[in-house]
């Protein structure tokens, strides 16, 4: 079987791509004709800062932005560490509470899963026969979409709920109101007041389309193998956790170096899933989108892709988050070789406990059935 990825598009953008001198932006206007106009006063406006409680005063020339294909900067506060090692301890503690929940869900959903299946089985078989009966319509838009659903493999309709959120988002930056909010909570910046929750919400924000568009081609691309691998309830937990372990590994880059500033993007997630299948399928054949006459195997792309962002990180290159994407693949390469045993086979436990618990509660038998 033979997949096909973008593998030079996969970015979790760095947005800032050059450092902003006092943390201002200087407009420059050219004249259009030889006469030298005498200059203006410029207009003071009070702003309240984003990351502090304290006024600044902005010129109002500075505060006309050109549309670009990048959100505007957050600046922060000149009283933040922002280079503190101290301030990463709370990301850190977040990081390994939710990878923690995130696979302690998924274990518990797996489990309902099939606590159900016997049920959904029987609902299924009597939803057929009363289809049956029931007098069919030709063009019927709900039995196209409902064949069209049928027809997806189970990985593809996994990762739907995963493209779907992914476009709100990318929705949601075009709405000028919501502009603040996204930029606090949906781009992930160590300067930033605000540090765990854009772990997880800048994992599903994207600014540019082609962005989202190659990121989610990859997604969907790679979604039957990673899930007939691993099942849905384990991706899903996998997936999720690569987010915010990929999202602080960019912190620990970002505070270390000095190059501040607000990331976004699923590419540290689906770095994460690729570097999964090309560790435990490194003989399959992959291709460029672009390029499909030209084949490779997956082992050989997976080093090239480390290769390329580990170059990118000790450059200094600033157009992806390369630290991010080591971050996601490195993670996806130990899940496969080792977390599988030491996470996932070990949720008995947990499993166990979450059945007492069902069955003890209200509407048990008094045997403890339910």
């Amino acid at each position: 079987m033979a997949w096909r990825g973008c593998f030079l598009s996969w970015s979790k953008v760095d947005i800032i791509s050059s450092p902003c001198r006092g943390n201002r932006f200087t407009l420059y206007t050219q004249q259009r004709c030889g006469f030298k106009k005498a200059p203006k006063k410029n207009e003071v406006k009070k702003v309240e800062a984003e990351d502090g409680g304290r006024n600044q005063l902005v010129s109002s020339d500075a505060s006309v932005q050109k549309k670009t294909l990048t959100p505007p900067a957050e600046f922060p506060a000149p009283n933040v560490p922002t280079r503190s090692f101290a301030r990463l301890l709370k990301p850190f503690v977040f990081t390994v509470g939710f990878t923690g929940c995130s696979f302690g869900t998924a274990a518990i959903w797996q489990y309902e899963s099939l606590k159900s299946r016997v049920q959904s089985y029987f609902d299924e078989v009597r939803a057929d026969w009363l289809e049956k009966l029931r007098p069919q319509k030709e063009g019927d838009f709900r039995k196209q979409v409902n064949q069209w659903w049928n027809g997806l493999s189970e990985g593809q309709r996994t990762v739907t709920g995963i493209i779907a959120a992914n476009a709100l988002v990318f929705c949601l930056w075009r709405v000028p109101s919501m502009q603040r909010t996204m930029i606090q909570y949906f781009t992930s910046n160590p300067a930033s007041k605000v540090l765990c929750f854009p772990m997880v919400l800048s994992t599903f924000s994207h600014y540019s389309l082609f962005h989202m568009a190659a990121n989610m081609y990859v997604l969907w691309s790679f979604s039957s193998s990673i899930v007939s691998m691993l099942g849905r309830e384990q991706f899903m937990a996998v997936y999720m956790s690569a987010g915010v372990i990929s999202t602080f590994v960019s912190y620990i880059s970002k505070t270390a170096s000095g190059r501040l500033g607000p990331s976004l993007g699923a590419s540290g997630a689906i770095m994460s899933v690729l570097a999964a299948v090309c560790t435990k399928m490194p003989e399959a054949k992959l291709a460029i989108i672009f390029l499909p006459m030209f084949t490779f195997t997956a082992g050989s792309a997976l080093k090239a892709i480390v290769a390329l962002d580990t170059a990118g990180l000790f450059l200094g290159w600033r157009f992806f988050d390369h630290a991010a994407h080591l971050g996601g693949a490195l993670f996806g390469i130990w899940y496969v070789s080792y977390g599988h045993e030491l996470i996932w086979k070990n949720r008995e436990p947990l499993v166990k406990i979450w059945h007492e618990m069902r069955t003890r509660g209200p509407g048990s038998g008094g045997d403890g059935s339910p």
